[in-house]
């Protein structure tokens, strides 16, 4: 299925329970350079098996969705596009336009606590193992000289840009240690290239430079506040050294009020809930049971 979003299609996947409905409904979307089929429908399956449909869809510049140039990654644009795949599911006859969820994982999991701030038909959220603060996740996650480095690429990709109108890409994640990427994890891009593999033929890889800097400047911490009595769920992994999971745990901290619920992965690390597919599959129960319970209320 698609939808227009600021004038460019959208592809999705869309997870209908059994029924007639009405049903609510959780709109979901992935992380850095992930395409819908990457992950989510998992966490999509267990959401409609449990009665919750599900909207999985690709951002603009990705997968099957139009725009330009490809794999630019654009939080801004991105969290637009979230809110104009709210605006499509509440339009389905078989959608409760009064029982809408979000649901992030990774940098997609920051989107979700930022869109349950702003969109008031958000009535409950869901992020795993979030990016909740780019700058410090970058400096811990290239340590200082590494940082340096990142942030000098990024500045000699801008000068390029502005002297030719070429776009510069950077990697995902390094071959091998030390080189270019803008999450510089070896593993992680052996992680990807079996995720692709296995269930995600159309992810690539590689990202706009441009998206590293705006990572430079994103966070989640200003929107917390207004996330008073949300429905909110945070899955952390414990050994999360991506993300860092004590970023997350601060994030968590924030939010204030007691609608709030961390669930920390003991024995794990980010790519735990992508590799490991009980566990993965153990995580999406628990997501379900969070949403029948926060959109049935």
């Amino acid at each position: 299925m698609t939808f227009d979003s600021d004038g460019l299609t959208l592809e999705g996947l869309y997870f209908r329970p059994a029924g007639a409905g009405p049903f609510p409904c959780v709109v979901m979307a992935g992380g850095w350079c992930y395409v819908k089929e990457l992950a989510q429908p998992t966490y999509a399956a267990a959401l409609a098996a449990a009665g919750i449909a599900a909207l999985v869809f690709d951002y603009r510049n990705f997968g099957g969705s139009e725009g330009q140039p490809r794999q630019h990654i654009d939080p801004a644009q991105q969290i637009a596009d979230y809110r104009n795949a709210l605006d499509y599911v509440e339009s389905r006859g078989e959608v409760d336009a009064n029982r809408l969820g979000v649901w992030g994982i990774s940098y997609s999991g920051g989107h979700a606590l930022i869109l349950g701030a702003i969109d008031s038909r958000v009535r409950a959220l869901c992020g795993i193992v979030p990016v909740t603060d780019g700058y410090s996740n970058m400096r811990l996650a290239h340590g200082t000289l590494g940082f340096r480095r990142f942030q000098e690429r990024i500045l000699e990709a801008r000068r390029h840009k502005h002297r030719t109108g070429e776009v510069t890409y950077f990697p995902h994640q390094p071959a091998e240690e030390g080189a270019l990427a803008t999450w510089p994890f070896p593993k992680s891009k052996e992680t990807f290239a079996a995720l692709q593999e296995r269930e995600a033929p159309a992810y690539r890889g590689e990202s706009t430079a441009e998206s590293s800097d705006l990572l430079l400047g994103y966070s989640v911490f200003p929107y917390l506040p207004r996330l008073l009595a949300k429905p909110s769920l945070l899955i952390i992994a414990e050994g999360d050294d991506h993300t860092h999971w004590d970023l997350a745990l601060k994030a968590f901290e924030g939010i204030p009020g007691t609608a709030k619920e961390a669930m920390i992965v003991a024995n794990a690390d980010h790519l735990t809930l992508y590799a490991d597919r009980d566990r993965q599959n153990a995580v999406a129960r628990k997501v379900a049971d969070f949403f029948r319970a926060a959109l049935d209320s």
